[in-house]
C-alpha cells in the first residue's frame, strides 16, 4: 500500500513524525513523505526534520510563499501530477494548512482516498483561514481521525458517518512524549541566561494579531506587565518579524527590558524552553496542547480555541488581545496549584500506532468512501 504522508508547515512535521514512525513497524504499508515548501526556513523545516529524526522528503514541491490563493494554488497544481506519477493507494493530510487542504482536495478530485488525522476540530470562526481549510478537508476525507472528544460531537452535528470517524488520541502528543527526554539534554536555558520556572515564552503568528498594528500594539501593552514581572522569551516567526519591522514596533521591544527576541528554534530546544517556562502566551493551536500535557499554564491570545480540551484540563485561558483580561490571566495564571488538571483522553503518546494499524486493517481496499 504506497502512502503518501503530506505536509508543509512546522507543526505538520511534528504530527507526520509519529504518523510515518507507526505505518513504518507495517512491512505492508510504504509511507512516503512530501513535503510541499509551505515553510521553507532553515529553522522552519531542516533543523526540525533532524531533531524529530525524520528522513529528508521524498519529494519537495517547493512551493514558497504567496497570498492563501496563490500558495494553495501551487501546490494543488504540483501535487496533482506528482499523484499522477506516484499512483499513490492513500494520502494523509493532518492539521489544517493550506497545504492540508491543498493535497486533500487534489486527492479527493482523483478518487484517491484521504485520511485526516486531526480532524472535527472546530474554532467557529470563519475569518480563520484554518477554520475554512478544516471544514473542506474534513468534508472531502475517508477516514477522520480525531484527536479530542469535541471532534466527534462536531463531526457528528455536521452528518459524518461514524464508520468514517475515529478517536485515536493526539500525535502531536504522540513526537512530545518521544522526544522529551532528550529536549532535557538541550542547553537552551544557560544559552539564554535563564533559570526554570522564572520566566514566560510567547509565540504570535496568526494574521489576525500580527497584521493589524492596533491589535499587536494593544497586545504589547497587555503583557507589559508580564514583560516587568520575568524576562519573556519571543522566538520570533519570519513573517511576524516583518510585521514587527512594518509596525514600527520592533523598536518598542527592542527597548523593553523583559523580552529575549530570538530566531525561531528547533523541536527540542523549544519543547525544553516550553517545559521549564512558568507561563507560555500563544496564539498557536498546537502549542495549547503541548503546555496541558507539559502542565505549564497558557494564556491563549485568541478569542476562541478549537481545542477545548485545554481549557476543560485546567491549564489554558482565552484572553484574546484586551490588556486587562491578560493582566487577569496571568495572576490566576500566577495563582493556580502547580498540578491543577489532568491529561486528556487517549493523549497517551500511542495515537500514531492506533492510526496505522486502522490503516493496515484497511490495506485491502476496505477503505470506507465518502
Amino acid at each position: 500500500m504506497k502512502i503518501c504522508c503530506a505536509c508543509g508547515a512546522r507543526p505538520n512535521f511534528m504530527k507526520i513524525a509519529a504518523v510515518t514512525k507507526a505505518l513504518r513497524r507495517y512491512k505492508e504499508l510504504k509511507p512516503a513523505i512530501v513535503h510541499t515548501g509551505q515553510h521553507y526556513d532553515n529553522h522552519m523545516f531542516k533543523v526540525l526534520f533532524d531533531d524529530l529524526g525524520l528522513p529528508r522528503p521524498d519529494y519537495d514541491l517547493e512551493v514558497g510563499s504567496g497570498s492563501h490563493a496563490v500558495q494553495t494554488a501551487r501546490i494543488i497544481e504540483r501535487f496533482e501530477a506528482l499523484m499522477l506519477k506516484e499512483k499513490y493507494d492513500l494520502v494523509i493530510v493532518v492539521g489544517d494548512t493550506n497545504s492540508t487542504v491543498a493535497c486533500a482536495m487534489t486527492a479527493a478530485k482523483l478518487r484517491v482516498p484521504v485520511a485526516h488525522v486531526e480532524a472535527g476540530l472546530r474554532s467557529f470562526d470563519r475569518s480563520m483561514p484554518e477554520e475554512i481549510n478544516r471544514i473542506v478537508t474534513d468534508a472531502v476525507s475517508d477516514l477522520l481521525f480525531v484527536s479530542e472528544a469535541s471532534g466527534l460531537e462536531n463531526l457528528k452535528r455536521e452528518g459524518v458517518h461514524d464508520k468514517h470517524v475515529f478517536f485515536v488520541g493526539n500525535v502531536m502528543i504522540d513526537t512530545l512524549l518521544a522526544h522529551r527526554e532528550r529536549a532535557r539534554q538541550s542547553d537552551v536555558l544557560s544559552r539564554l541566561k535563564l533559570k526554570p520556572r522564572e520566566y514566560a515564552v510567547l509565540t504570535l503568528h496568526r494574521p489576525s494579531n500580527v497584521d493589524d498594528p492596533s491589535v499587536f500594539s494593544r497586545l504589547l501593552d497587555g503583557l507589559q506587565v508580564i514583560e516587568e514581572a520575568m524576562p519573556i522569551v519571543f522566538p520570533v516567526h519570519p513573517r511576524t518579524l516583518a510585521r514587527l519591522k512594518e509596525h514600527g514596533l520592533l523598536r518598542r521591544m527592542e527597548g523593553a527590558s523583559g523580552y529575549r527576541l530570538v530566531e525561531p528554534m528547533g523541536y527540542l530546544d523549544f519543547l525544553r524552553l516550553m517545559d521549564c517556562a512558568r507561563i507560555v502566551l500563544t496564539d498557536s493551536g498546537g502549542i495549547q496542547e503541548e503546555t496541558t500535557v507539559l502542565k505549564v499554564p497558557c494564556l491563549t491570545l485568541r478569542e476562541n480555541t478549537e481545542r477545548p480540551v485545554t481549557i476543560e484540563a485546567g491549564y489554558n485561558q482565552l484572553v484574546g488581545s484586551d490588556p486587562d483580561r491578560i493582566h487577569e490571566g496571568f495572576r490566576r495564571a500566577m495563582q493556580a496549584p502547580a498540578n491543577g488538571g489532568g491529561t486528556p483522553e487517549k493523549w497517551d503518546g500511542h495515537a500514531g500506532e492506533r492510526i496505522a494499524r486502522i490503516i493496515f486493517e484497511a490495506r485491502n481496499g476496505e477503505i470506507p468512501r465518502r
